[in-house]
């Protein structure tokens, strides 16, 4: 996920709060906070972004920064601002030579075949094996019955041509608690300890946090089987996983004036 993807993405929504308030983009600065997640539930590899977007913009008056809040968006809004999202996305990977675009398709450009990662990170996103006597095939899986009590999506949620947008939740600055549980969220870690276990075989068995569509409550790995679910998941080298935006960046000028 490249810092400029995030930028783009930023900025779109940057501009959507700046607007809900009746100003412009020099009028006015937004604050978010972006997290690079790196994993599924299934400690597989899937890249996705999470961002506490603050629901509000900071006007520059008399020289204090002061906050106004703004209407959430209607399910129309969000699905206009995902398609912008969406179409400058595209425009950015095809400039960065990321994505070829003809006339009735598009593809993305052949990977670097020379990482030794690829195959574990290819693997890892099928919820296959890389490596060893079972390379290909997928992981075994303990199910149950398949639930029909689905939860309900949530309303303010946006689905196309394979990107996704969920905007559902919101909270008050006075809900720390829920403020609290969203940033846990946000900045868990691949794996919960109390999920992971040995069985007798000597197999790692990982619990789903959540049971899948299909009845799957757990996945069974051997070790080294394991071992590469792991190492599909480190990133690259000094690549920082959590973004500032805006007056939450260090360098805001708001910021700085604020603290003055």
């Amino acid at each position: 996920m490249s810092q400029k993807t995030i930028q783009v993405i930023h900025r779109v929504i940057a501009t959507f709060l700046i607007k809900q308030a009746g100003l412009k983009r020099t009028e006015a600065n937004t604050g978010a906070v972006t997290l690079i997640q790196r994993f599924g539930s299934a400690a597989n590899l899937n890249i996705h972004l999470h961002s506490l977007v603050l629901d509000g913009i900071y006007r520059n008056s008399e020289g204090t920064a002061v906050f106004h809040e703004v209407a959430a968006p209607t399910l129309e809004e969000l699905q206009a601002l995902f398609a912008k999202i969406i179409t400058r996305i595209m425009r950015l990977l095809t400039r960065q030579g990321f994505l070829i675009e003809e006339q009735d398709r598009s593809y993305l450009t052949e990977a670097d075949r020379e990482s030794a990662l690829l195959p574990l990170q290819a693997a890892s996103c099928t919820y296959r094996i890389a490596l060893g006597p079972r390379a290909g095939q997928k992981v075994l899986s303990l199910q149950s019955v398949p639930s029909t009590d689905r939860p309900s999506a949530p309303e303010l949620r946006a689905n196309a041509h394979g990107f996704s947008l969920h905007a559902a939740v919101r909270w008050g600055a006075d809900q720390r608690k829920e403020l609290e549980h969203l940033c846990r969220y946000i900045t868990r870690p691949a794996i919960a300890n109390e999920r992971l276990k040995r069985n007798r075989a000597g197999d790692v068995v990982l619990q789903l946090k959540s049971t899948f569509k299909d009845g799957t409550t757990h996945i069974v790995m051997s070790p080294l089987e394991f071992m590469q679910r792991l190492a599909a998941l480190v990133p690259r080298p000094r690549l920082h996983l959590i973004r500032f935006h805006g007056v939450l960046a260090p360098g805001a000028k708001l910021r700085c004036k604020n603290h003055s």
